[in-house]
């Protein structure tokens, strides 16, 4: 890779790394690009070089909150001993909530954003997430794969909300 490409896929994730603070803080409605700008310390119109709109960015942002989530999520699958597999996942998800609180933000934001690819970029992680997990808890043997994975998930919702409302006593198992 050149040293402009490089530079051009740093400065990209160093936008979206600014978006996503600026969106968790902020909310998608009331942010800027500009805000964005600010934050990655450049001009907003060298944001508009890498994203046209701002709905743009905001489905890359979702994007690598997405990929880090099925990344744990296929890294413990592919090392887990079936009797750990389910407590292996749930420190994945702890440690991605404590070191990725912003994204974590975000990903509940746009669950109310109404805009189709917004949406569907939602359901496309929230899809993809279920299928890791429900084919690792089939594969495991486990009896009930689909309502442990049902109950997976509605737990790390859950932690979502005790995160956001700062109420951790509702994250405790």
């Amino acid at each position: 890779m050149a040293k402009n490409e490089a530079t051009s896929v740093n400065r990209r994730t160093e936008i979206i790394s600014a978006a996503i603070e600026v969106f968790a803080e902020n909310g998608y409605y009331r942010a800027t690009t500009a805000h964005v700008a600010e934050r990655a310390s450049i001009s907003q119109p060298y944001v508009f070089r890498f994203f046209k709109t701002k709905e743009a960015l905001l489905l890359s942002a979702l994007e690598v909150s997405w990929t880090r989530i099925t990344e744990a999520f296929r890294q413990v699958v592919a090392v887990s001993s079936s009797e750990q597999l389910e407590s292996d996942l749930i420190r994945a998800y702890e440690k991605i909530l404590e070191q990725h609180k912003n994204e974590t933000l975000l990903q509940m934001q746009a669950q109310t954003i109404q805009e189709e690819a917004i949406q569907e970029a939602m359901r496309n992680g929230f899809r993809e997430v279920r299928r890791i997990v429900l084919e690792a808890f089939e594969k495991a043997g486990m009896t009930d794969a689909k309502e442990r994975t049902t109950l997976f998930l509605a737990r790390g919702m859950l932690c979502n909300i005790g995160l956001a409302l700062n109420m951790p006593e509702i994250m405790e198992v």
